[in-house]
């Protein structure tokens, strides 16, 4: 809740200005039940029409600035519930953009997902709700109750009572309630953990004709997250029926202690039911809000968790900027991610010259991804420290140190929009000559230059319309436009075929001159050329050096290559 009133408080004035229009309502609707029993017992008993038609002014004057204060109440309330909303949003979306990759995987993409989105839409229909009746609903209930007392004081006891009785059932709801709102938002948390993961792989759901599999998980995650909408709702569905039952008991016992009731003050008598609506009516208001409330807190709970997180990563106050020129240092260094069992990577100690283009080669699961992506400072080492051109990467500006690395992954991400713009997504002045002369070097210009419109061409999201090989060869062009000294190829040609990738690698090796290169590969044929390669198995280093030298050394080496190349096979 101290979110919630931490955003409320840079909208004080539109909220005390919508509070101001929510009591000026309350009091008209508390006025009127008055003014009704002014024309029964001065105006209908003594046939006085004058007093009829005067009170009867009054009554409409009251209900057109009651409807007036309505309306602005109204609108005041949307325009706040919208605003903070927003502001939630924006800083959300800004402190996920400063957490490192640590700090994601921990809260996960599909959570994040459901509290920018969900959670937030929970705090706007609650703050909508308190501008639009939270306050007016204590008012009316208050003066309601006030007013059947100042009018008849025999009945103070039953009121009193009835409070009581209504303050303890609200309480109950709330903390019943609050726990299983909390589950309901986790279950949506899993359910849209589901469907992202159906709809990323789609294809591959269909190509296996595993449809029937994914609709029972997703069945699955539907059903959890219905039975714990049925489980909070059942208190509502309990506690409300019981609030308007004691209220509703209430009014009986205020008719029977009126059965005497002097046959010239029956307007008072219709004042105090009509008040005893308003209590009931009210109290109704009262606990629908507080069911939306304890939505709220528990959303609330889980966007302050978001908000409150600190960034793995941190990054100094009076950052180094040296000039970058390629050099790379490991001193072992060790890493393994946040709840792995074990190290990914274990003391790595090597060095990579300026202007080196080197193969990095194991089998799946030897840190090969993982070490590259220790240098951009994705992930921070867990022991030792990285060096480039002899600095600390954890001292070195942050927009110096990612601008100088440019990395193409083995699977692209590619943006809905126009080829040109994917392209420029790291170098938004780019020259036409720096996208063409990006897109020879990764064999892109000749399938762009047979589209219709070019770099023009319109992707869908994801650039759905290309093939696999077609976003690869994007994805380095992209990576070459920032003309970085560091260029990350984490296995970026796997999806290309044999020939095409022999023409990007000698493209590529024309075009480095001082730029320091990782190529990560499972094909042996794209790492013997490299000036040197780092040989990886089970986060160790098993060898490091040239193709002819790893052939004599490195026994893992040598059974890669004869697996694909020395056994006849051209494997992957």
């Amino acid at each position: 809740m101290k979110l919630i009133v931490q955003y409320l408080k840079r909208h004080i004035g539109i909220f005390l200005l919508s509070t101001i229009f929510l009591t000026m309502e309350a009091m008209a609707d508390l006025l009127q039940p008055t003014f009704m029993s002014f024309i029964v017992d001065e105006g209908v008993v003594h046939s006085d029409i004058r007093r009829i038609l005067y009170y009867g002014a009054v009554m409409l004057l009251i209900a057109m600035i009651g409807a007036f204060s309505a309306v602005m109440r109204n609108r005041f309330a949307s325009i706040t519930s919208q605003t903070v909303g927003k502001e939630m949003r924006q800083d959300m979306y800004h402190h996920i953009q400063q957490l490192s990759l640590e700090n994601i995987d921990r809260l996960r993409p599909a959570s994040l997902v459901t509290r920018i989105t969900n959670d937030v839409s929970q705090i706007q229909e609650f703050i909508n709700s308190i501008m639009r009746m939270m306050v007016k609903a204590p008012i009316t209930c208050v003066g309601a109750i006030a007013l059947i007392m100042i009018q008849t004081p025999k009945q103070a006891p039953v009121m009193i009572g009835i409070l009581l009785v209504v303050t303890a059932l609200i309480q109950g709801n709330i903390k019943i309630g609050y726990p299983r709102f909390g589950t309901v938002q986790q279950k949506l948390d899993k359910l849209n953990g589901v469907s992202r993961e159906f709809l990323s792989a789609v294809r591959v759901v269909k190509a296996f004709n595993a449809e029937e599999e994914e609709t029972e998980k997703f069945d699955r995650a539907s059903l959890e997250l219905a039975q714990a909408n049925i489980a909070a709702l059942r208190t509502a569905a309990v506690f409300t029926p019981l609030i308007n039952l004691t209220v509703n008991f209430g009014i009986v016992l205020l008719l029977w202690i009126s059965k005497n009731q002097n046959s010239a003050e029956i307007g008072k008598l219709m004042a105090s039911v009509n008040y005893m609506t308003q209590v009931l009516f009210s109290v109704t208001m009262i606990s629908n809000v507080i069911n939306v409330a304890v939505r709220a807190i528990a959303s609330s709970g889980r966007i302050q968790e978001v908000l409150s997180e600190v960034p793995a990563q941190q990054w100094p106050d009076q950052p180094l900027k040296p000039d970058i020129h390629g050099e790379i240092t490991f001193e072992n260094v060790s890493f393994a991610y946040a709840g792995a069992g074990k190290e990914a990577l274990k003391e790595l100690n090597f060095s990579i010259h300026p202007g080196e283009t080197i193969g990095i080669i194991g089998p799946t699961g030897s840190g090969k991804t993982t070490l590259v992506n220790l240098i951009p400072r994705l992930y921070d080492v867990s022991a030792g420290r990285i060096l480039i051109d002899g600095c600390d990467v954890t001292q070195i500006d942050e927009s110096l140190l990612r601008s100088a690395v440019a990395v193409a992954a083995q699977k692209p991400l590619l943006f809905t929009g126009s080829i040109r713009d994917n392209l420029c997504w790291g170098k938004a002045d780019a020259t036409d000559e720096e996208i063409q002369r990006a897109a020879y070097t990764a064999c892109a210009e000749e399938f762009i230059q047979k589209t219709e419109q070019g770099y023009q061409t319109w992707l869908g999201q994801g650039g759905v319309n290309l093939s696999g090989g077609q976003k690869q060869r994007l994805s380095l062009a992209r990576a070459l436009v920032r003309d970085p000294r560091i260029l990350i190829l984490d296995d970026c040609t796997s999806a290309l075929d044999a020939q095409t990738e022999a023409d990007v690698l000698h493209r590529l090796r024309e075009r480095s001159g001082a730029l320091t290169v990782l190529l990560i590969s499972q094909r042996i044929s794209a790492v013997m050329g490299t000036d040197r390669i780092l040989c990886l198995e089970n986060g160790l280093v098993k060898g490091f050096g040239t193709h002819e030298q790893l052939l004599k050394t490195c026994g893992l080496y040598r059974t890669i290559y004869e697996s694909q190349i020395g056994g006849g096979q051209n494997g992957r």
